[in-house]
């Protein structure tokens, strides 16, 4: 079934690179009615060709659904040119762990070779070179030729992704990019961040624009409130409880789009190995930082919504007669009291890395002398940076500048979630930097994610408000 789905979606590709084709020829006939009217009639009959392919791969992907419906997991994914990327987040999760064991065994990086080599594996993927490329450069080589000829040249081997509304639109979708390098690219962006790793991950199918979940509308840990209104009390034998039930409220994910765009050079695409090198790490850093931007400050309007702006979030107030762009002892004893007790477990404080002098500085008063608040007992030859409260401290990119509310937080990245669409995918725009000689290749990335609580909660005793994300207000 899914080689038949392949071939669907291939021909209707081809389908729509003639359609593209025709309509460019349109222009060149305006002065001959009869060329035209013919042209025009061409061009109606290669629409109808698309949209009987169109009906045909809807009943298709139906058909496959139905029997994936009955069918048992196989063990692994069946060709690297799958139609759509593996969607099994136990699957990439399984192949992250163990790109990280192998940095930890051999104390070393790694690279997007050893992606390859960990994604084959755990995929059960042996590459048969009439069905795959051996490397990511050779497929964008692959794509490079089939949008230069105008898809007269196009390699068998390239599958061609969704195009949704955009069906006329020969770039709109792309080729998908082949299913060990996709996992590679997300293997080596987990890799490289420190955010990406501890948040909560969801992965849908490709035929899912949006995921909508149930979470627990609870503001309030008072008896009679918890997960938003079950009650309980102590009762003797034979009295009844109160009747009660808990509140939900439904989180809903949008995916977003994220875009990257690359311009390769003539001599570069001539190269498949240093294409690769440099297309993999350039576009796997770009996911990574792009995606854990928007975790931080995303501002939910086309972007993932990011916990700074979040109603969950919890802003302590400076100190009285604090000076500016300081950061002192108070001000992490308070972010610790106001994270939620069940987060602290998880937490991470991520700062910008301005602030370090200001952390170095901090000392808490013991009698007539002091205690260093942030450096450990063995001062800064012992791994200093290391942890407040114990928790460990991570300096980003993403945290904002001294003095501004996010320089310093404390969050629990497992109470955010991300959902995304498995996979990314590649196209070319032969009319950008065309001039030059130059090419430039486009991987879209779809994800959406958002805090899941939606508001601070009231303690079951005391009076301030509690939650798993907690920043310093500017000063």
């Amino acid at each position: 079934m899914k080689d038949k789905l392949n071939e669907l979606r291939q021909t209707r590709g081809a389908a729509i690179d003639k359609v593209s084709k025709l309509t460019a020829e349109l222009s060149d006939l305006v002065n001959d009615d009869k060329a035209f009217t013919a042209k025009e009639t061409e061009i109606a009959a290669a629409n109808g060709e698309v949209e009987r392919l169109a009906r045909a791969i809807t009943a298709a992907e139906a058909a496959e659904r139905s029997a994936a419906a009955l069918a048992r997991p196989v063990a692994g994914q069946e060709g690297a040119a799958a139609a759509e990327a593996d969607a099994d987040g136990r699957t990439l999760s399984s192949l992250v762990a163990e790109a990280r064991s192998v940095r930890r065994r051999e104390m070393r990086s790694i690279n997007f070779d050893d992606c390859i080599s960990i994604a084959r594996k755990g995929l059960n993927l042996s590459v048969d070179r009439s069905k795959q490329f051996r490397s990511l450069g050779e497929q964008l080589q692959a794509i490079h030729t089939h949008y230069a000829s105008r898809g007269t040249s196009s390699d068998s081997r390239l599958v061609r992704a969704p195009t949704g509304a955009g069906e006329v639109d020969p770039t709109g979708g792309g080729f998908l990019v082949q299913t060990d390098f996709q996992a590679s690219i997300f293997m080596l962006a987990h890799d490289m961040g420190e955010i990406l790793d501890r948040v909560n991950k969801i992965p849908i199918s490709a035929n899912s624009n949006g995921l909508k979940i149930p979470g627990v509308d609870e503001s309030s840990r008072a008896t009679g409130s918890r997960w938003g209104g079950v009650s309980s009390k102590w009762a003797a034998e034979g009295i009844a409880g109160d009747e009660s039930k808990p509140k939900f409220r439904l989180v809903e994910f949008d995916l977003k789009k994220l875009i990257s765009k690359m311009t390769i050079t003539d001599e570069l695409l001539q190269d498949s190995t240093a294409l690769t090198a440099i297309a993999s790490m350039a576009f796997s850093e770009e996911v990574m930082f792009m995606t854990e931007d928007a975790i931080v400050e995303g501002s939910g309007a086309g972007t993932p919504l990011g916990y700074l702006n979040s109603p969950a979030l919890v802003t302590v107030a400076k100190e009285t007669g604090q000076a500016a762009g300081t950061i002192v002892k108070e001000n992490i004893d308070k972010i610790w009291s106001r994270t939620w007790a069940r987060s602290r477990k998880n937490a991470v404080w991520l700062i910008n890395q301005d602030i370090e002098p200001q952390l170095n500085a901090l000392n808490g008063a013991v009698g007539t002398g002091g205690q260093l608040v942030y450096l450990p007992p063995g001062g800064i030859s012992a791994a200093p940076y290391a942890t407040l409260y114990g928790k460990p401290v991570v300096a980003t990119e993403y945290n904002a500048a001294l003095g501004s509310v996010g320089d310093i937080t404390l969050v629990d990245l497992s109470q955010y979630t991300i959902v995304d669409k498995g996979g990314v995918q590649f196209a070319t725009s032969m009319h950008v930097a065309f001039d030059t000689d130059e090419m430039r290749f486009r991987v879209t990335y779809r994800v959406d994610g958002k805090p899941m609580w939606h508001q601070p909660i009231a303690p079951f005793k005391g009076n301030l408000t509690k939650s798993p994300f907690v920043a310093l207000a500017a000063r």
